[in-house]
């Protein structure tokens, strides 16, 4: 039996199509990102799980049961599956202990778990208008936690954040899921940042999954330009340059889109047997450079850790064939 099973769930709302016929199954601890542009149907999808939003076709099944929808009970929204939105509320001039409290149905020692898990421990005393907005968060996601949840879904929980308040969040989300082994799901505006969390990243577009597997799966072989575009930087090479890379270096020319990172090049300036580009520009991005690369018909992104290398340089581009996506499907 599935842990979370989605059969076929349609829904339309003033017209518009947000889910269509949208199927998965989740196995319990297993961690799950959804990622897809804006209005892709993501947080329609987390509503619907949670019991929240009714579904117009399809149906929701959680440990073999059934899920019901708003439209079938008094209270919506199911006892064992929390959903975190990304615009979260908490009373004013309230203790947060008097916030954490008001749906606890945890033991002391339980509820200091979660309050240390959190990162909430210190803030006990403090009033609920004197937090941050990534504080306020982690207090609403305590909360939730107190009502003992066995599926947590996240919804944005990185965004309009600064880059210390993303870090305690994102280990806060690694400790749910270790600590307290609560099953979760979260979707993200910024899907890169799923990259490092997620067992399985299904990939949204127009109410529909377009793919799922892996972060590795997804980042390096992904089916469309809409999903390499969600997870970062890529090239797809010009009919000229498939045809140097397939003479020189043993690229396959399947007649489909041939797509490459740009970690998957890497530059020479001592090869005096091949063609040579230009480096147009240089950009340092923290952890590593990314430069531009006028080569043949292309200006080719190349990414690397350490650069020695001025624009207006001669480099040869030499590919990773081992690395090349041919496109399975056109955008």
């Amino acid at each position: 039996m599935a842990f979370l099973e989605v059969k076929n769930v349609t829904r339309i709302e003033n017209g518009s199509l947000l889910l269509s016929e949208t199927s998965f199954v989740q196995q319990e601890n297993e961690k799950i990102a959804i990622a897809g542009e804006t209005g892709s149907g993501k947080t329609s999808l987390l509503k619907i799980i949670a019991g929240l939003i009714q579904p117009d076709s399809g149906e929701v099944f959680f440990e073999g049961k059934r899920v019901p929808g708003p439209n079938e009970k008094l209270l919506p929204g199911h006892a064992k599956i929390a959903y975190l939105s990304q615009y979260f509320e908490l009373r004013n001039n309230y203790r947060v202990e008097e916030e954490l409290e008001c749906k606890n149905l945890l033991s002391d020692e339980q509820a200091a778990l979660i309050y240390k898990v959190c990162q909430v421990e210190h803030l006990l005393k403090r009033k609920t208008d004197q937090l941050s907005g990534g504080e306020r968060q982690r207090i609403v996601l305590a909360r939730l936690l107190t009502t003992s949840p066995r599926l947590l879904l996240l919804d944005e929980p990185f965004s309009n954040m600064d880059m210390a308040h993303k870090r305690t969040i994102k280990q806060v989300i690694h400790d749910i899921g270790e600590q307290l082994e609560i099953t979760c799901m979260l979707v993200s505006h910024e899907p890169a940042d799923t990259l490092s969390w997620a067992d399985r990243i299904l990939v949204m577009k127009a109410g529909a999954i377009v793919q799922q597997g892996s972060p590795k799966e997804i980042y390096s072989q992904p089916a469309s330009e809409y999903t390499a575009g969600l997870f970062g930087d890529y090239i797809i090479l010009s009919e000229m340059v498939t045809d140097y890379f397939s003479a020189g270096f043993g690229l396959q020319n399947q007649h489909k889109k041939i797509l490459f990172r740009p970690e998957h090049f890497v530059l020479s300036t001592k090869e005096d047997s091949l063609v040579k580009g230009e480096i147009r520009n240089i950009s340092f991005a923290g952890g590593s450079y990314l430069l531009s690369v006028s080569f043949l018909d292309q200006l080719i992104p190349v990414r690397t850790l350490n650069n020695k290398l001025c624009a207006g340089d001669k480099v040869a581009v030499i590919p990773d064939i081992s690395k090349a996506c041919y496109l399975s499907e056109i955008d």
